[in-house]
């Protein structure tokens, strides 16, 4: 009931680097766009329990940013791009934007930064030639206001301004932009101490590309890595090769802004989505989501091009919003559901510095009980990710997107020596039946996770397995169980 030594080999790979940065933050987008949606002042308190330190909005609305007042919660809001016109044509309006919406707030409501516009290229191309002015304006505004050294001004961009970004090396930005736009704006960004704002999602390369890109690869998994020919540097994430396509890009354009921190203002993987949607579903986005966050607080969020980079990352999306239009993906980012229960587990807190980088880039097994060797591949409390379990009620399931070989590996490995008890699911026992490999394993991953206290990295699996917080379907005449 061993694991296969390619998979024993990765797990103890993913130990072998410790992080060499300090760590970045991990924050949640948080859009409005549903009729289902707790209080803002619910809002706030979950953010506070789950150890959310860091909101983005999508606007100023003042229940949410009166909720937010005195939480320690830091804040972007946004300046919609409807009113980017009005904000780079006349500075006056600029200064009774950010004197209503950011000064009356601040400082109890910890507002840090203003984000002008969003995908103001992909989504109001009309309005591109008024970004960076509008940029400017706000900034004079928060300086005649004396507060333009703690709040921060930028613009979240798309990969679309990317007229090319593979390889990374090949990244640049679209002619209509590059000179017109994105030099000034950086220029901007490096006068004022302020970052670029990225939004990144690996799921779209992969959905689109399913048959060449390796999910393993877009989920920070071990896997053999992607070279750069160009460059020699190899990646082994999907979501390190977008960002060092944008460094190459800016790096392209001369001056003295290539030093510009980047902040990933938005990335995610949905939980489910539209039979055309491959990869969505909640196996891969609990994969995604979790091993993002815990390269990013362990430190070890650099890219092969910028490998002693700390990044900050800000997940989309904090709930599920049911009135989002598109596809079905579109309304299933969200880390929570409306009615505050995790959709998949993510831990937004790490005890420490932690360890795991597969192969340079995806996070490998880990496992804060015994490991696939039998106790090697322990990630120890005292000197690696915290011991921390999840609140509430939890439960460990397969990810019936690993595939069957996988599944197998790791139910052999759960059904081990000071594993799971399987005996339930042998021939003839109560909950043999239905006799599936996903219906076998989620059984044996849960009773193991239960028995490891429900310890964070217990239900992984090399990606096999994921948490939920709400009851799964029972298997036939068994309910998995909650604890053990």
């Amino acid at each position: 009931m061993a694991l296969p030594r390619r998979l024993l080999l990765a797990a103890a790979l993913s130990l072998l680097l410790l992080a060499g940065a300090d760590a970045g933050t991990v924050g949640v987008n948080w859009g409005r766009v549903a009729n289902d949606l707790p209080t803002p002042s619910a809002v706030v308190q979950l953010l506070k329990q789950h150890g959310i330190a860091q909101v983005k909005l999508y606007d100023t609305e003042p229940t949410v940013l009166r909720a937010l007042a005195n939480s320690g919660v830091k804040v972007v809001v946004a300046l919609p791009n409807e009113q980017l016109a009005a904000a780079a044509k006349r500075p006056a309006y600029a200064l009774a934007w950010v004197r209503r919406n950011v000064a009356a707030y601040y400082p109890s409501t910890q507002i840090q930064a203003i984000a002008v516009g969003n995908e103001v290229f992909a989504t109001a191309p009309n309005a591109t030639a008024q970004l960076v002015p509008a940029m400017r304006n706000i900034q004079a505004a928060l300086a005649r206001l004396n507060i333009d050294k703690a709040v921060k001004v930028s613009s979240p961009i798309a990969l679309t301004a990317l007229a090319n970004s593979y390889p990374p090396s090949a990244g640049v930005f679209r002619e209509e932009l590059a000179q017109p736009v994105m030099k000034p704006m950086l220029e901007f960004l490096a006068q004022t101490g302020s970052y670029l704002m990225v939004n990144a999602y690996p799921f779209f390369a992969y959905a689109g590309n399913a048959g060449v890109v390796s999910l393993d690869y877009a989920l920070f998994r071990p896997n053999a890595g992607v070279l750069d020919p160009a460059t020699g540097l190899k990646y082994y994430s999907l979501l390190d090769a977008q960002l060092d396509a944008v460094f190459s890009a800016v790096s392209k354009l001369g001056g003295s802004y290539n030093g510009v921190r980047v902040v990933v203002s938005e990335t995610g993987w949905p939980s489910k989505g539209d039979p055309k949607e491959v990869g969505a579903g909640a196996g891969n986005a609990a994969a995604y989501n979790g091993n993002l966050v815990r390269r990013v607080l362990s430190g070890n969020a650099g890219t092969p091009r910028r490998p002693d980079a700390d990044v900050d990352v800000y997940l989309f999306a904090l709930f599920n919003e049911n009135q989002k239009p598109g596809p079905a993906s579109e309304r299933n980012y969200g880390v929570f559901y409306p009615n505050q229960k995790q959709v998949y587990d993510v831990q937004f807190v790490l005890g420490g510095k932690s360890v795991g980088n597969g192969g340079g880039g995806g996070l490998g097994w880990q496992d804060n009980g015994a490991g696939p060797n039998g106790g090697g591949n322990n990630a120890a409390p005292s000197g690696g990710v915290k011991a921390m379990t999840s609140p509430g009620s939890a439960w460990c399931v397969a990810n019936a997107m690993a595939g069957e070989s996988r599944l197998k590996a790791a139910l052999d490995y759960a059904c081990g020596p000071g594993g799971a008890d399987c005996r339930g699911i042998q021939p003839g026992a109560a909950c043999f039946e239905p006799n599936t490999m996903v219906d076998h394993a989620s059984y044996a991953f849960n009773d193991y996770y239960q028995r490891k206290g429900r310890s964070i990295g217990t239900c992984d699996f090399a990606g096999a397995a994921y948490v939920v917080n709400q009851a799964p379907t029972k298997m036939g005449k068994c309910e998995l169980p909650s604890t053990v």
